[in-house]
């Protein structure tokens, strides 16, 4: 289960990112984050801009509302999303809402 945290008008996400992969994608939840696999490398933030646009995407957001807050040269991060509830992120990325959101 991911714990998705609600922070004002945002929501944190925790993740954590695998990059070179084939090709970008949510996984699920592994060890109470959001495991995303992205194509670009994690070389010059390439991984990190890759994360974001995917995230961004599937909660229907500009790519400026999303900003790494913790883990910028990690494969674990937390990312802020503004704008968004945490119950409607989860849903929006797929994942259970019951007991996830709000936390």
């Amino acid at each position: 289960m991911v714990h998705l945290v609600a922070d004002g008008s945002a929501v944190l996400i925790p993740v954590k990112v695998v990059p070179g992969a084939s090709r970008d994608a949510l996984v699920g939840a592994l060890g109470g984050r959001l495991k995303v696999r992205v194509a670009a490398p994690p070389e010059g933030g390439r991984a990190n801009a890759a994360l974001v646009a995917l995230l961004a995407e599937r909660l229907g957001l500009r790519r400026t509302a999303l900003s790494v807050i913790v883990g910028a040269a990690s494969p674990e991060k937390v990312i802020r999303a503004e704008g968004i509830e945490a119950q409607e992120a989860a849903r929006r990325l797929g994942l259970e809402a019951r007991g996830a959101a709000g936390r």
